[in-house]
């Protein structure tokens, strides 16, 4: 299945760099220009295919007029449309500075939803600070402000605003200002957690999943659990004993969990509940995956209501609470269901909840970093799909990842303590990322024959060629540094894992340098230097071209770099060839379409089910079913003389695909196994800036076997060699022609 990602800012980071850029903000309250017109000094860049950006005098929120974009999406080759209205500013004078953007907002459309936008453009394309609003989008018809606040980095060239309509409807936006801001950022320094400590953030780590995912008070599904866990990492860690650990867990969840009880596992509490006298209604979780706020996510998570006594599908008992040992001789109680009355959950708190203020998270403060890993730990131990076919100690992994936040000398040291706690789960799609981090990538491409590197393609890399082997980089045996790169890389299978650790490798900051040993074809050993660069597209091996015919009647296809409209317009010699290629050595750019003229009767994709979760840990779990895709025949059809060419860098979407070739036997697979690892994403936006992307789902073989960890296996397996490499050959692409040509 493809991969949910964030198309906003993908679109919005692809803008044009070479835009118009104002020496400051200009025309903020759109009181210049006439209605009707385009406001002056902001822009309506060609992502906006199919919105009409204007000045309209509407309902202004003040003065006489406003911003408007309206519309609807035009979308095409899978790639969403969007009304953008923008601004491009020298960035020179806010330089290593907050700034805040605020701006009034209102949408009109049923289903319409409005953002703000601020992205931060650093020298080599390099992008700093990022938010569109994705997690928090705007629905509201009335006027309201919002506002965003970031850094701006010390090498920023430009500031970028605006706001965005996505879907059908209309947006407005007046009054808006952008302006430094004094910004409290959290930098507390590390040091060690002590055995107390540890067993303390433990407990507090169990019981802030168990509250936040399953306990259904109003308050907690309302409150900001960035702020309560960062801050009540501070408030629960000292605890000298169970007693004092016991009552400061209540200090920080019973203002949003007010049933729960939490007390020493020696004394344990004996409170009977009861059914308040004004209860109408049980509330209770019911996750379908792990629902965001991400507006794009197939997941839901919401709570479900029932009369009482009203029958249904399993139904926690309010009367019955969880009983969970949370170590540090600590227990609690936690209802999965609670009572309603007809405005509000019960009981109602005796106390509010804490103002944590406005202070800003980073990776360089201890508790943000400690707070960090218990929000992402829970994610998983309730939601991962995999566990049953992983091993892995997650409960070991925890206490191994707490000792290294408390520890970690910054932002940068704990984004590896990130990337390790989540290679432990072996989910190809499993990866950690740091906001504003750039990745810079040396002039080539690699790929081990066995245990020996060999380089596939150069781009201005000076004293390397295609064939030569690296026998160490930067000093380092090349053996010794895949296993290094590869214990902090999250994957299914090895060959994946394998693929990851060398683009690592190969990656680094802009700038850069990695000396590497080489040896050629004929044993002379040399070194060269190489230097790390932005690229707007990765180097790539020596392919024929997208769509090619390579002898009389066998034509080539490559997926990695085809879109629908190059298939589209080769279809007609396509399907009069005597046999084609496909090459799925990558990631298909097209829809699922050209599979469809391969095909005689009703396919399906592979099976997809979710998850359905309402108690922790995984218990009671149930599937939910997703509908396959139904792909009907299209004509004309596809010669059935067809190869697919594929290896370890297939995954996820190139799985769908190869899954279903698979399965109805419509061409031989030649190369080397997929790399194991299908379905839809969950993103999470962590404190800190942090960002984890884990396998939200299930995803079985049509015959419902296993595909995690076992991927798409060749029918004719064909490994490249160090001596094809060198003398130019693509030893997989040559035998599928030779299947084609028998």
């Amino acid at each position: 299945m493809r991969k949910t990602c964030v198309l906003a800012f993908l679109l919005l980071a692809a803008l044009s760099l070479d835009a118009a850029t104002n020496p400051a903000p200009v025309n903020l309250d759109f009181e210049s220009g006439a209605p009707g017109a385009l406001p002056p000094g902001w822009m309506a860049p060609m992502a906006t295919l199919g919105y009409a950006v204007e000045l309209s005098a509407e309902n202004p929120k003040q003065g006489k007029q406003s911003a408007r974009v309206s519309g609807k999406s035009q979308s095409g080759e899978g790639r969403p449309s969007f009304g953008n209205v923008m601004q491009t500013i020298d960035a020179t004078p806010y330089r290593g500075k907050h700034v805040r953007l605020r701006g009034a907002v209102r949408v009109e459309g049923a289903d319409a939803l409005g953002a703000l936008w601020m992205r931060v453009d650093r020298p080599a394309k390099q992008t700093g600070f990022f938010d569109n609003m994705d997690d928090r989008p705007i629905r509201s018809t009335e006027w309201r402000y919002y506002e965003i606040t970031g850094q701006v980095a010390a090498d920023a060239e430009t500031l970028n605003v605006g706001m965005i309509l996505h879907r059908e409807g209309k947006a407005w936006l007046d009054d808006v200002s952008i302006e430094t801001v004094q910004v409290e950022v959290r930098a507390a320094p590390p040091r060690a957690v002590t055995p107390r400590g540890l067993e303390n953030l433990i407990a507090f780590t169990r019981l802030l999943g168990v509250v936040r995912h399953f306990h259904p008070s109003d308050e907690a599904a309302a409150a900001d659990w960035d702020a309560i866990a960062v801050n009540g990492v501070d408030v629960v860690e000292p605890a000298k004993n169970a007693a004092e650990l016991a009552s400061r867990l209540s200090d920080v969840f019973l203002p949003v969990a007010p049933s729960v009880r939490i007390f020493p596992t020696a004394k344990p509490q004996q409170t009977a509940a009861a059914k308040p006298a004004e209860a109408t209604t049980v509330v209770a979780w019911e996750h379908k995956g792990l629902g965001t706020k991400d507006r794009r996510s197939l997941y839901t998570s919401e709570r479900v209501r029932r009369g009482l006594g009203e029958a249904g599908a399993p139904f926690p008992d309010p009367l019955q609470p969880l009983r969970i040992d949370l170590g540090g001789g600590v227990s609690a109680s936690v209802p999965l269901a609670v009572f309603a009355d007809a405005a509000h959950t019960l009981p109602r708190p005796a106390r509010e909840p804490a103002a944590y203020g406005k202070a800003l998270y980073s990776g360089n403060d201890r508790a943000t970093r400690i707070a960090t890993v218990a929000l992402s730990w829970n994610v998983l131990q309730h939601f991962y799909p995999y566990f049953d076919v992983v091993e892995v100690d997650w409960p070991a992994e925890l206490k191994t990842a707490l000792r290294a936040a408390a520890s970690d000398a910054d932002e940068t040291a704990f984004l590896r303590t990130m990337r390790r706690m989540m290679a432990s789960i072996d989910d190809g799609h499993g990866g950690v990322s740091l906001m504003g981090a750039q990745r810079a990538m040396l002039p080539l491409l690699w790929r081990t024959v066995g245990d020996t590197l060999v380089v596939i393609a150069v781009d201005g890399a000076e004293g390397v060629s295609v064939g030569d082997e690296v026998v160490a980089v930067d000093g380092k045996p090349v053996l010794q540094a895949l296993r290094e790169a590869e214990s902090f890389i999250s994957g299914a299978t090895p060959q994946w894992r394998r693929w990851i650790a060398l683009r690592d490798i190969a990656a680094g900051a802009p700038g850069t340098k990695s000396v590497l040993t080489i040896r050629d074809a004929g044993g002379t050993t040399r070194t060269a230097t190489l230097t790390r660069a932005v690229r707007a597209e990765p180097v790539r091996e020596k392919r024929p071209e997208t769509i090619a015919e390579l002898k009389p009647g066998i034509w080539y296809v490559d997926l990695d770099r085809a879109k629908d409209t190059d298939f589209e317009a080769a279809l007609p010699k396509l399907s009069a060839a005597r046999g084609i290629v496909f090459d799925l050595r990558g990631y298909p750019r097209t829809s699922s379409k050209p599979l469809q003229y391969m095909i005689d009767t009703l396919s399906q994709s592979a099976r997809w089910i979710i998850p359905i979760v309402r108690r922790p840990d995984r218990e009671g779990l149930e599937w939910n079913v997703r509908e396959r895709w139904q792909l009907e025949p299209l004509q004309p059809r596809l010669p059935k003389n067809l190869a697919f060419v594929t290896d370890g860098r297939a995954i996820s979407y190139a799985e769908s695909w190869m899954g279903i070739v698979e399965a109805y036997k419509l061409a031989e697979i030649v190369g080397e196994t997929t790399a194991g690892t299908n379905g839809n994403v969950n993103i999470l936006q962590l404190p800190g800036g942090y960002r984890v992307v884990f396998t939200g789902m299930k995803v079985l073989k049509h015959d419902g076997s296993r595909h995690h960890g076992v991927g798409i296996a060749p029918t004719v397996p064909v490994t490249p060699t160090v001596a094809g490499i060198r003398a130019g050959r693509d030893e997989q692409l040559e035998k599928a022609v030779e299947i084609l040509e028998k």
